[in-house]
């Protein structure tokens, strides 16, 4: 890495420019200047005019060079007057034969003349060859500078980072928290880079390529340098955008001259990462398939899969879109294995967060453990921002150390976002808000046995009018059917709630209404889950990206199915409405209760809800025995949220 304190040099592309310009100045001097003088063809003549009038008296004439200076007295004038006029130089010896005549004809006694010398001629030479010697050594200069980025004509060649592994930057396996399996897989790729005559020996060809998939933030470019980490070899990282200019062949130029560096520095890694940028299916579009995109990643296919063997250059790349990948791309010879980094497990997530809590004072009262538990499916860069929204409000607070109180804030903020507690609301906005909120709690809690309720409120976030926070009690891989008619039950809590306790309805379920049909839909269409259609499934798992594609592919369904489909979704919508009222209905009281203290204290948190729900809404009962000011024994920090404009979780 560059020292920031050093002087910058000029770059080299701005100095080409400058001294071409000079040249080009230089050479317009030149020429314009024997246009220019040519344009003065009437010296000539004036010269003539006064030697050979006879009101003249002409004392002196002399020719020095291309200049000539004529002294005379005109007639009736008590002193000399002087002319002196420039003469083109191809003039010059018509001007002496004018001046022989003139003497001849006694209108001048004699002259002078110094032969002239063509100084404009020497001075074309002069820059001419001066220019010749000048582009010389500019072409020298540039093919020296090659391997500088920022040369003129460097745009061609490798502009991936390389990183040292004896650096202190240096990134091992035992800097990347989880991801075992996949570090498993890796570890192969390490061996073979530290000892590749192992396997050459024994006949097994390395995979030439490693393809990182998964959800964005889970640690692909991490996991990339610790590969090179551990084998202790050089790391060639640049992005698939870099590749991709407006200039033709540009993209194909640098991966054929990352291919040559890495291969110098062998064996090393050469990591792509956003690999999609110039690796998606060709001919996928609408137009042709001869562009500049398609043909660099030619040229990657063919230097992954060229003539040369045992080069131990490994190729790894990255990628969160691996469906759009060109299938040549893919297969055995190029991206030989494909490695799904998946979101971590509440063991990964708690080893993630103590790598992350380095260097941060944290409280006694914070359990890591716990955290980790109400965080599900967070990614690494999730947890990573979410200690630091901590750590920046605490110094917001002035405090010393930071506490579970901040780090539970910190992760309503990631999520929903500031709380807008300066927002001024009317007593109506506050009990539609309070009902909605509560039905979506109560209704929650009393179906699912894999939820719990984490935190209700009416303060506005983000664009929501309020939230309800809940998080799993367990990590789980899977959804059953009655998961799924309860997740749609606790969707439309808020909106059975308005209906029963309001006699009105409001906008403030529209996104709940989506979650709803969204998970319906895939109950019938994808997880076969329905009455009607059991064990049956509609349309392809992945819908097609690429317009070209989509175009001309057909429903695999008729459109009776398709209206069958619509109304199966209608009924289980509207059996699990009825459903929810019926809850409402029956736990009327903790409704009532639970928006009354929602009206009055804005948040309830966890534990406060379950008091409330234990004591069938009884308020009174409910906190008979807490002390004003004590604080809930347990405090967690919440998953995905239910909200009043609709800001819903993922089924």
């Amino acid at each position: 890495m560059a020292n920031k304190n050093e002087t910058r040099r000029p770059s080299s592309g701005l100095l080409f420019y400058g001294l071409m310009l000079v040249v080009l100045v230089v050479l317009a001097s030149v020429f314009w200047g024997s246009n220019y003088g040519a344009r003065e063809q009437n010296t000539l003549s004036d010269v003539l005019q006064t030697i050979d009038s006879e009101d003249n008296d002409v004392s002196m004439v002399e020719v020095n060079g291309t200049t000539v200076t004529v002294k005379y007295k005109a007639s009736g004038a008590q002193y000399e007057s002087e002319m002196t006029q420039q003469v083109p130089y191809e003039y010059v010896d018509d001007l002496i034969a004018k001046l022989e005549k003139a003497k001849a004809a006694g209108q001048i006694k004699d002259y002078t003349y110094v032969e002239p010398f063509d100084w404009g001629t020497l001075i074309q030479v002069i820059v001419m060859l001066g220019s010749v010697v000048l582009v010389v050594f500019i072409f020298l200069s540039m093919s020296r500078q090659g391997k500088d980025s920022n040369g003129l004509f460097s745009f061609g060649n490798n502009r991936a980072r390389v990183m040292d592994p004896n650096k202190k930057d240096k990134v091992t396996f035992a800097d990347v928290a989880g991801s075992v399996e996949e570090k498993e897989e890796l570890s192969e790729i390490v061996d073979f880079l530290k000892d590749p005559k192992k396997y050459q020996q024994l006949g097994a060809k390395i995979p030439k390529g490693v393809l990182l998939y998964g959800a964005p933030g889970t640690g692909k470019t991490l996991l990339a340098r610790a590969v090179a980490g551990e084998a202790g070899v050089k790391f060639f990282y640049i992005s698939g955008s870099d590749f991709v200019e407006m200039l033709v062949g540009v993209g194909a130029s640098r991966v054929r001259s990352l291919f040559a560096d890495a291969k110098r520095e062998a064996p090393s890694v050469v990591f792509i990462d956003e690999i999609d940028a110039v690796g998606r299916k060709r001919g996928a579009g609408l137009g042709g398939g001869q562009d500049e995109r398609e043909q660099t990643l030619n040229q990657i296919l063919v230097e992954m899969d060229g003539f040369e063997n045992n080069t131990n250059v490994i190729v790894m790349a990255a990628t969160n879109r691996v469906d759009v990948l060109d299938p040549a791309l893919l297969r055995p010879g190029r991206f030989d294995r494909r490695i799904m980094v998946n979101e971590p497990d509440a063991d990964e997530r708690e080893a993630i967060l103590k790598i992350h809590a380095k260097g941060k004072p944290l409280a006694d009262d914070v359990d890591l453990r716990e955290v980790a538990l109400s965080t599900v499916g967070f990614t690494g860069a999730d947890l990573e921002n979410l200690l630091n929204e901590a750590a920046l409000m605490t110094a917001r607070h002035n405090k010393k150390k930071i506490t579970m109180e901040e780090i539970t804030d910190a992760t309503f903020r990631v999520q929903m976002g500031p709380q807008k507690n300066s927002k001024k609301l009317s007593d109506k906005v506050k009990k539609l808000t309070a009902y909605h909120e509560a039905g979506h709690a109560v209704v929650l809690r009393a179906t699912s046995e894999f939820e719990k309720v984490d935190r209700v409120t009416i303060i506005p976030v983000g664009r929501a009018g309020g939230f309800t926070a809940y998080k799993p009690i367990e990590d789980t891989d899977f959804y059953t059917e009655k998961m799924l008619l309860d997740t749609i039950k606790m969707s439309l809590g808020g909106r059975a709630a308005e209906e029963i306790f309001l006699g009105e309805i409001s906008t403030g379920a529209a996104s709940d209404l989506q979650q709803c049909n969204r998970i319906a839909k895939n109950m019938i269409k994808r997880f076969g889950l329905s009455k009607k259609f059991k064990n049956m499934v509609f349309g392809e798992d992945n819908d097609e990206v690429f317009l070209g594609y989509s175009m001309g592919q057909v429903q695999s369904y008729s459109d009776q199915t398709a209206a069958e489909i619509d109304e199966e979704i209608k009924n289980i919508i509207d059996e699990c409405y009825e459903e929810t009222k019926k809850i409402l209905l029956e736990k009327k009281a903790v409704v009532e209760g639970l928006a009354s203290r929602l009206i009055e204290k804005l948040t309830v948190d966890g534990p406060d809800f379950e008091k409330i729900y234990m004591a069938n809404g009884n308020l009174d009962l409910a906190f008979a025995a807490a002390a004003p000011a004590a604080v809930p024994a347990e405090t967690e920090t919440p998953a995905p949220a239910e909200s009043e404009e609709g800001n819903t979780s993922e089924e």
